[in-house]
């Protein structure tokens, strides 16, 4: 579930899931920076051969994705896996050093980074995807769409700015906005759309999350960057605003994006080196692949029912075995 565009998911969820400030991601990028692509073996190849090193970002589904691939490497297969916190552009550079083994979920966010490293050094490769499709965009709750149906079309968001002003936007009609860390065309859109309404980062997608159920409550309207799956839309019906429809290239230049966000289907990928090398870990991160209904359901335990995130994954691999058994090496 997501985000960062994440999409950079859409999941972008976490999901929720494990939040960081930017001093921490700087913290990340400064100590990346001085490896180089083969100056530093990854875990699992200097002297712990055990070791499986898997990030997590900072939304509900990914945290679920590392959580039951952990459960099925550490109990069924005799690793140890350890996880990072850290969002798609951090885990791109982990990922190129050997710091980190394999990205359960990416949305395909950060195209600069994914080339640079994929086609031009070829130091991680393309793992396969991850089973779900995400999709980010502009939504309401259904409450309020269904008193002024006319907000499912961005056109008439001008004169339905009055209904989303805050004192943080000022005369303009405010976008919630969760973390910094996400990435977003919002502010782009804003623009090139020439509409009255201002991006409001609530600082995380708890944040978010908790501004979200607040208005819910009283029933208040806002509209707000938001992503499927995810495990509020349960809770709090969400209906979409239909931006404009996408055509080749609209989003390619950030700056100049006026369309919609893409469906994505998320995406693994490895350091090229663990892929190669990683031994059944690596077949069966390969191989590791869930419906948006799995990923829905231990979410749902790990935030609605307020299980812990270990116990989630594990009550999902105990009721599921016709499914996990099928992605184990053969």
């Amino acid at each position: 579930m997501k985000r960062n565009i994440r999409p950079r998911a859409p999941h972008r969820a976490r999901r929720g899931r494990l939040l960081k400030s930017g001093a921490a991601a700087v913290g990340v990028l400064a100590l990346t920076a001085g490896l180089t692509s083969c100056g530093k073996a990854n875990p699992y190849y200097s002297g712990s051969p055990n070791t499986v090193t898997l990030p997590v970002a900072a939304w509900a589904g990914s945290e679920a994705n590392v959580a039951v691939a952990k459960q099925v490497l550490e109990k069924k297969l005799g690793y140890r896996v350890k996880t990072l916190q850290m969002d798609e552009p951090v885990a791109f550079d982990a990922l190129n050093t050997g710091r980190a083994d394999a990205m359960l979920e990416d949305w395909r966010g950060v195209p600069k980074k994914e080339k640079k490293y994929v086609e031009e050094l070829k130091t991680i490769v393309y793992a396969g995807e991850m089973g779900v499709t995400g999709h980010i965009g502009w939504y309401v709750p259904t409450y309020f769409a269904k008193e002024h149906p006319e907000v499912k079309d961005w056109k008439n968001l001008p004169k339905l700015k009055k209904h989303f002003q805050t004192p943080e936007s000022g005369d303009k009609g405010q976008l919630l906005e969760g973390s910094p860390s996400f990435s977003t065309y919002d502010d782009a859109i804003i623009k090139n759309l020439d509409l009255p309404y201002k991006t409001v980062y609530a600082g995380s997608e708890a944040a978010q999350i908790k501004e979200m159920q607040k208005r819910a409550a009283k029933k208040e309207p806002f509209l707000t960057y938001w992503w499927t799956p995810q495990w509020l839309n349960s809770k709090i019906p969400m209906t979409e605003v239909k931006l404009p429809k996408r055509t080749p290239g609209c989003d390619k230049v950030a700056s100049k994006v006026d369309c919609a966000y893409p469906y994505t289907k998320l995406a693994k990928f490895m350091n090229k080196d663990f892929a190669e090398n990683g031994g059944k870990a690596a077949e069966f991160l390969k191989k590791f692949k869930w419906s948006t209904a799995d990923q829905t359901q231990v979410v749902k335990w790990m935030t609605i029912d307020k299980m812990d995130t270990d116990e989630a994954a594990a009550k999902w691999v105990k009721e599921n075995p016709d499914k996990w058994k099928k992605w184990l090496p053969n």
